[in-house]
């Protein structure tokens, strides 16, 4: 069964969760630092958490717990472009392990990642919302507390429609 986007909510096995995506709202062709969420159906990759932080509910989707030198490449000059990598890193990425609380708790929506291609986006994840539901710089994000709850519904045939 899929996780179903829009604008504003998540639809998920009867529940309806307040979300928000990219400051440029979805589009069909993405490019990367446009703000934008990419439309169409993804699957999803690793759950990545902070295990400081979270204490997971029981989940079948497989995990790596997030260590301070992990990142990921955002910048399409390297050949890791769209990958997690490992800090120090030589080009432009994201830390995965941040002060704030977005990334205690992400997945991985499998955009633009077999194949990679350079400048189409990357770093798409559904992730945990800030204060007032900001938008996002293209990623999903819905409520720490929504996020645990259908967590132990997920499994690896999940995947993720933004429309």
């Amino acid at each position: 069964m899929n996780i179903k986007i829009n604008k504003n909510y998540l639809l998920y096995k009867g529940y309806r969760l307040k979300c928000c995506v990219g400051k440029s709202g979805i589009k069909k062709v993405k490019k990367e630092g446009d703000l934008a969420t990419p439309q169409g159906t993804f699957k999803l990759g690793f759950l990545y958490y902070r295990r400081d932080r979270i204490k997971l509910p029981t989940c079948k989707i497989k995990k790596k717990i997030i260590k301070k030198n992990m990142g990921w490449c955002n910048d399409s000059k390297s050949n890791k472009y769209n990958r997690q990598i490992k800090f120090p890193y030589n080009y432009s990425s994201e830390k995965l392990y941040k002060r704030e609380n977005v990334y205690d708790l992400f997945l991985l929506i499998k955009y633009n990642t077999r194949p990679v291609i350079k400048e189409k986006g990357s770093a798409i994840f559904l992730h945990i919302a800030k204060k007032n539901y900001q938008p996002t710089q293209g990623c999903v994000a819905i409520s720490k507390k929504d996020f645990l709850k259908i967590l132990p519904l997920i499994n690896n045939k999940t995947s993720i429609a933004i429309n």
